[in-house]
Formats: C-alpha cells, structure tokens, sequence
C-alpha cells in the first residue's frame, strides 16, 4: 500500500527532477556558447547576457539527445547498480535531488544534477547499510569526477594552443 503511494507521488517528483534538471543543467551547457554569442555579436561583454531562447533551446535539445542516447548506462548506474532502489526511496531521492538543484540554481551555483543524485541515491543506500551500497561502483564514479576535469583542462589547452 505505502509503495503505491509512493508511485503515484514519485511521478510527481520525477517531474519536479526534470525541471530543476532543465533549469541548471541547461544554463550550464549553454553559458559557454551564450558568452560567444554575445560578444560575436555586440564585441562586448557587461556582464549581464540576455540569452537567446534559441539558445536555451538549443541547449535543451543537446541534453534531451544526450539522454536519448547515452543516458541509458548513466540511468542503470544510478538506478540499478548503487543500491537497490523502490518507489519510497525513488521518492526520497527525486525529492532531495530537485531541491538540491533548485537551491543551487537560485543562488547561481552551477552544479551537476547527476552528481546530485548519485549523492541522493548513496544516501538512501547508506541510510539502510553501508552493505547494501554497491562500493565499487560508487568508488568508480568518484574516481572519474576527480579525473574528468583535469582531463578537460588538458583537452582544452592542447585544442587551444594548436588553434592559435
């Protein structure tokens, strides 16, 4: 009976997810290209952009064929591989995660909404037990985050220096 409930209501937070996750997540994918835009287009920067909305389209459809894509294995990692997950937990972790998002957002921290889950989902998991928790799964996504940005810087600096 309480998992129906929590059916029915996680739908309702898996909603409040995706919003929370367009209104970080996007404006993080398109602040880079936005900055462009603006000053290719005034050769100037103010500090305060207005975005296109086509912009923000833009980037909305890159992350919806991100997810359509790939998401599929960050989705089973999440939801299958840390702990094993039902509707009250579901709910718990959609609820805290969005929240989480939309605080961040409003103060103008640009956070990952993957990483906040991930953190959502191990505490549910730890909450119950540290032997319920999937360690080494959660110790190979730690290991990338700490890996994936200085990465990105290398990746960056060699395409900037053979570029200029």
């Amino acid at each position: 009976m309480v998992e129906k409930i929590f059916k029915n209501a996680q739908i309702v937070t898996s909603c409040y997810v995706s919003f929370s996750h367009g209104a970080n997540d996007v404006a993080n994918a398109v602040g880079p290209l936005a900055l462009i835009y603006i000053i290719l287009t005034t050769n100037s920067f103010s500090g305060v952009i207005n975005i296109p909305i086509y912009i923000l389209a833009l980037g909305g459809l890159g992350i919806s064929i991100g997810v359509a894509t790939l998401g599929h294995k960050v989705m089973k990692t999440v939801g299958e591989d840390i702990t094993e997950l039902n509707n009250t937990r579901g709910f718990a972790i959609d609820f805290s995660a969005a929240t989480t998002v939309l605080i961040a957002s409003t103060l103008g921290m640009p956070i990952s909404t993957t990483h906040t889950v991930v953190g959502a989902v191990s505490g549910v998991g730890f909450a119950r037990g540290i032997e319920v928790v999937n360690v080494g799964i959660l110790k190979n996504i730690i290991i990338s985050w700490f890996v994936t940005v200085p990465f990105a810087a290398i990746v960056s600096a060699v395409l900037f220096l053979i570029l200029t």
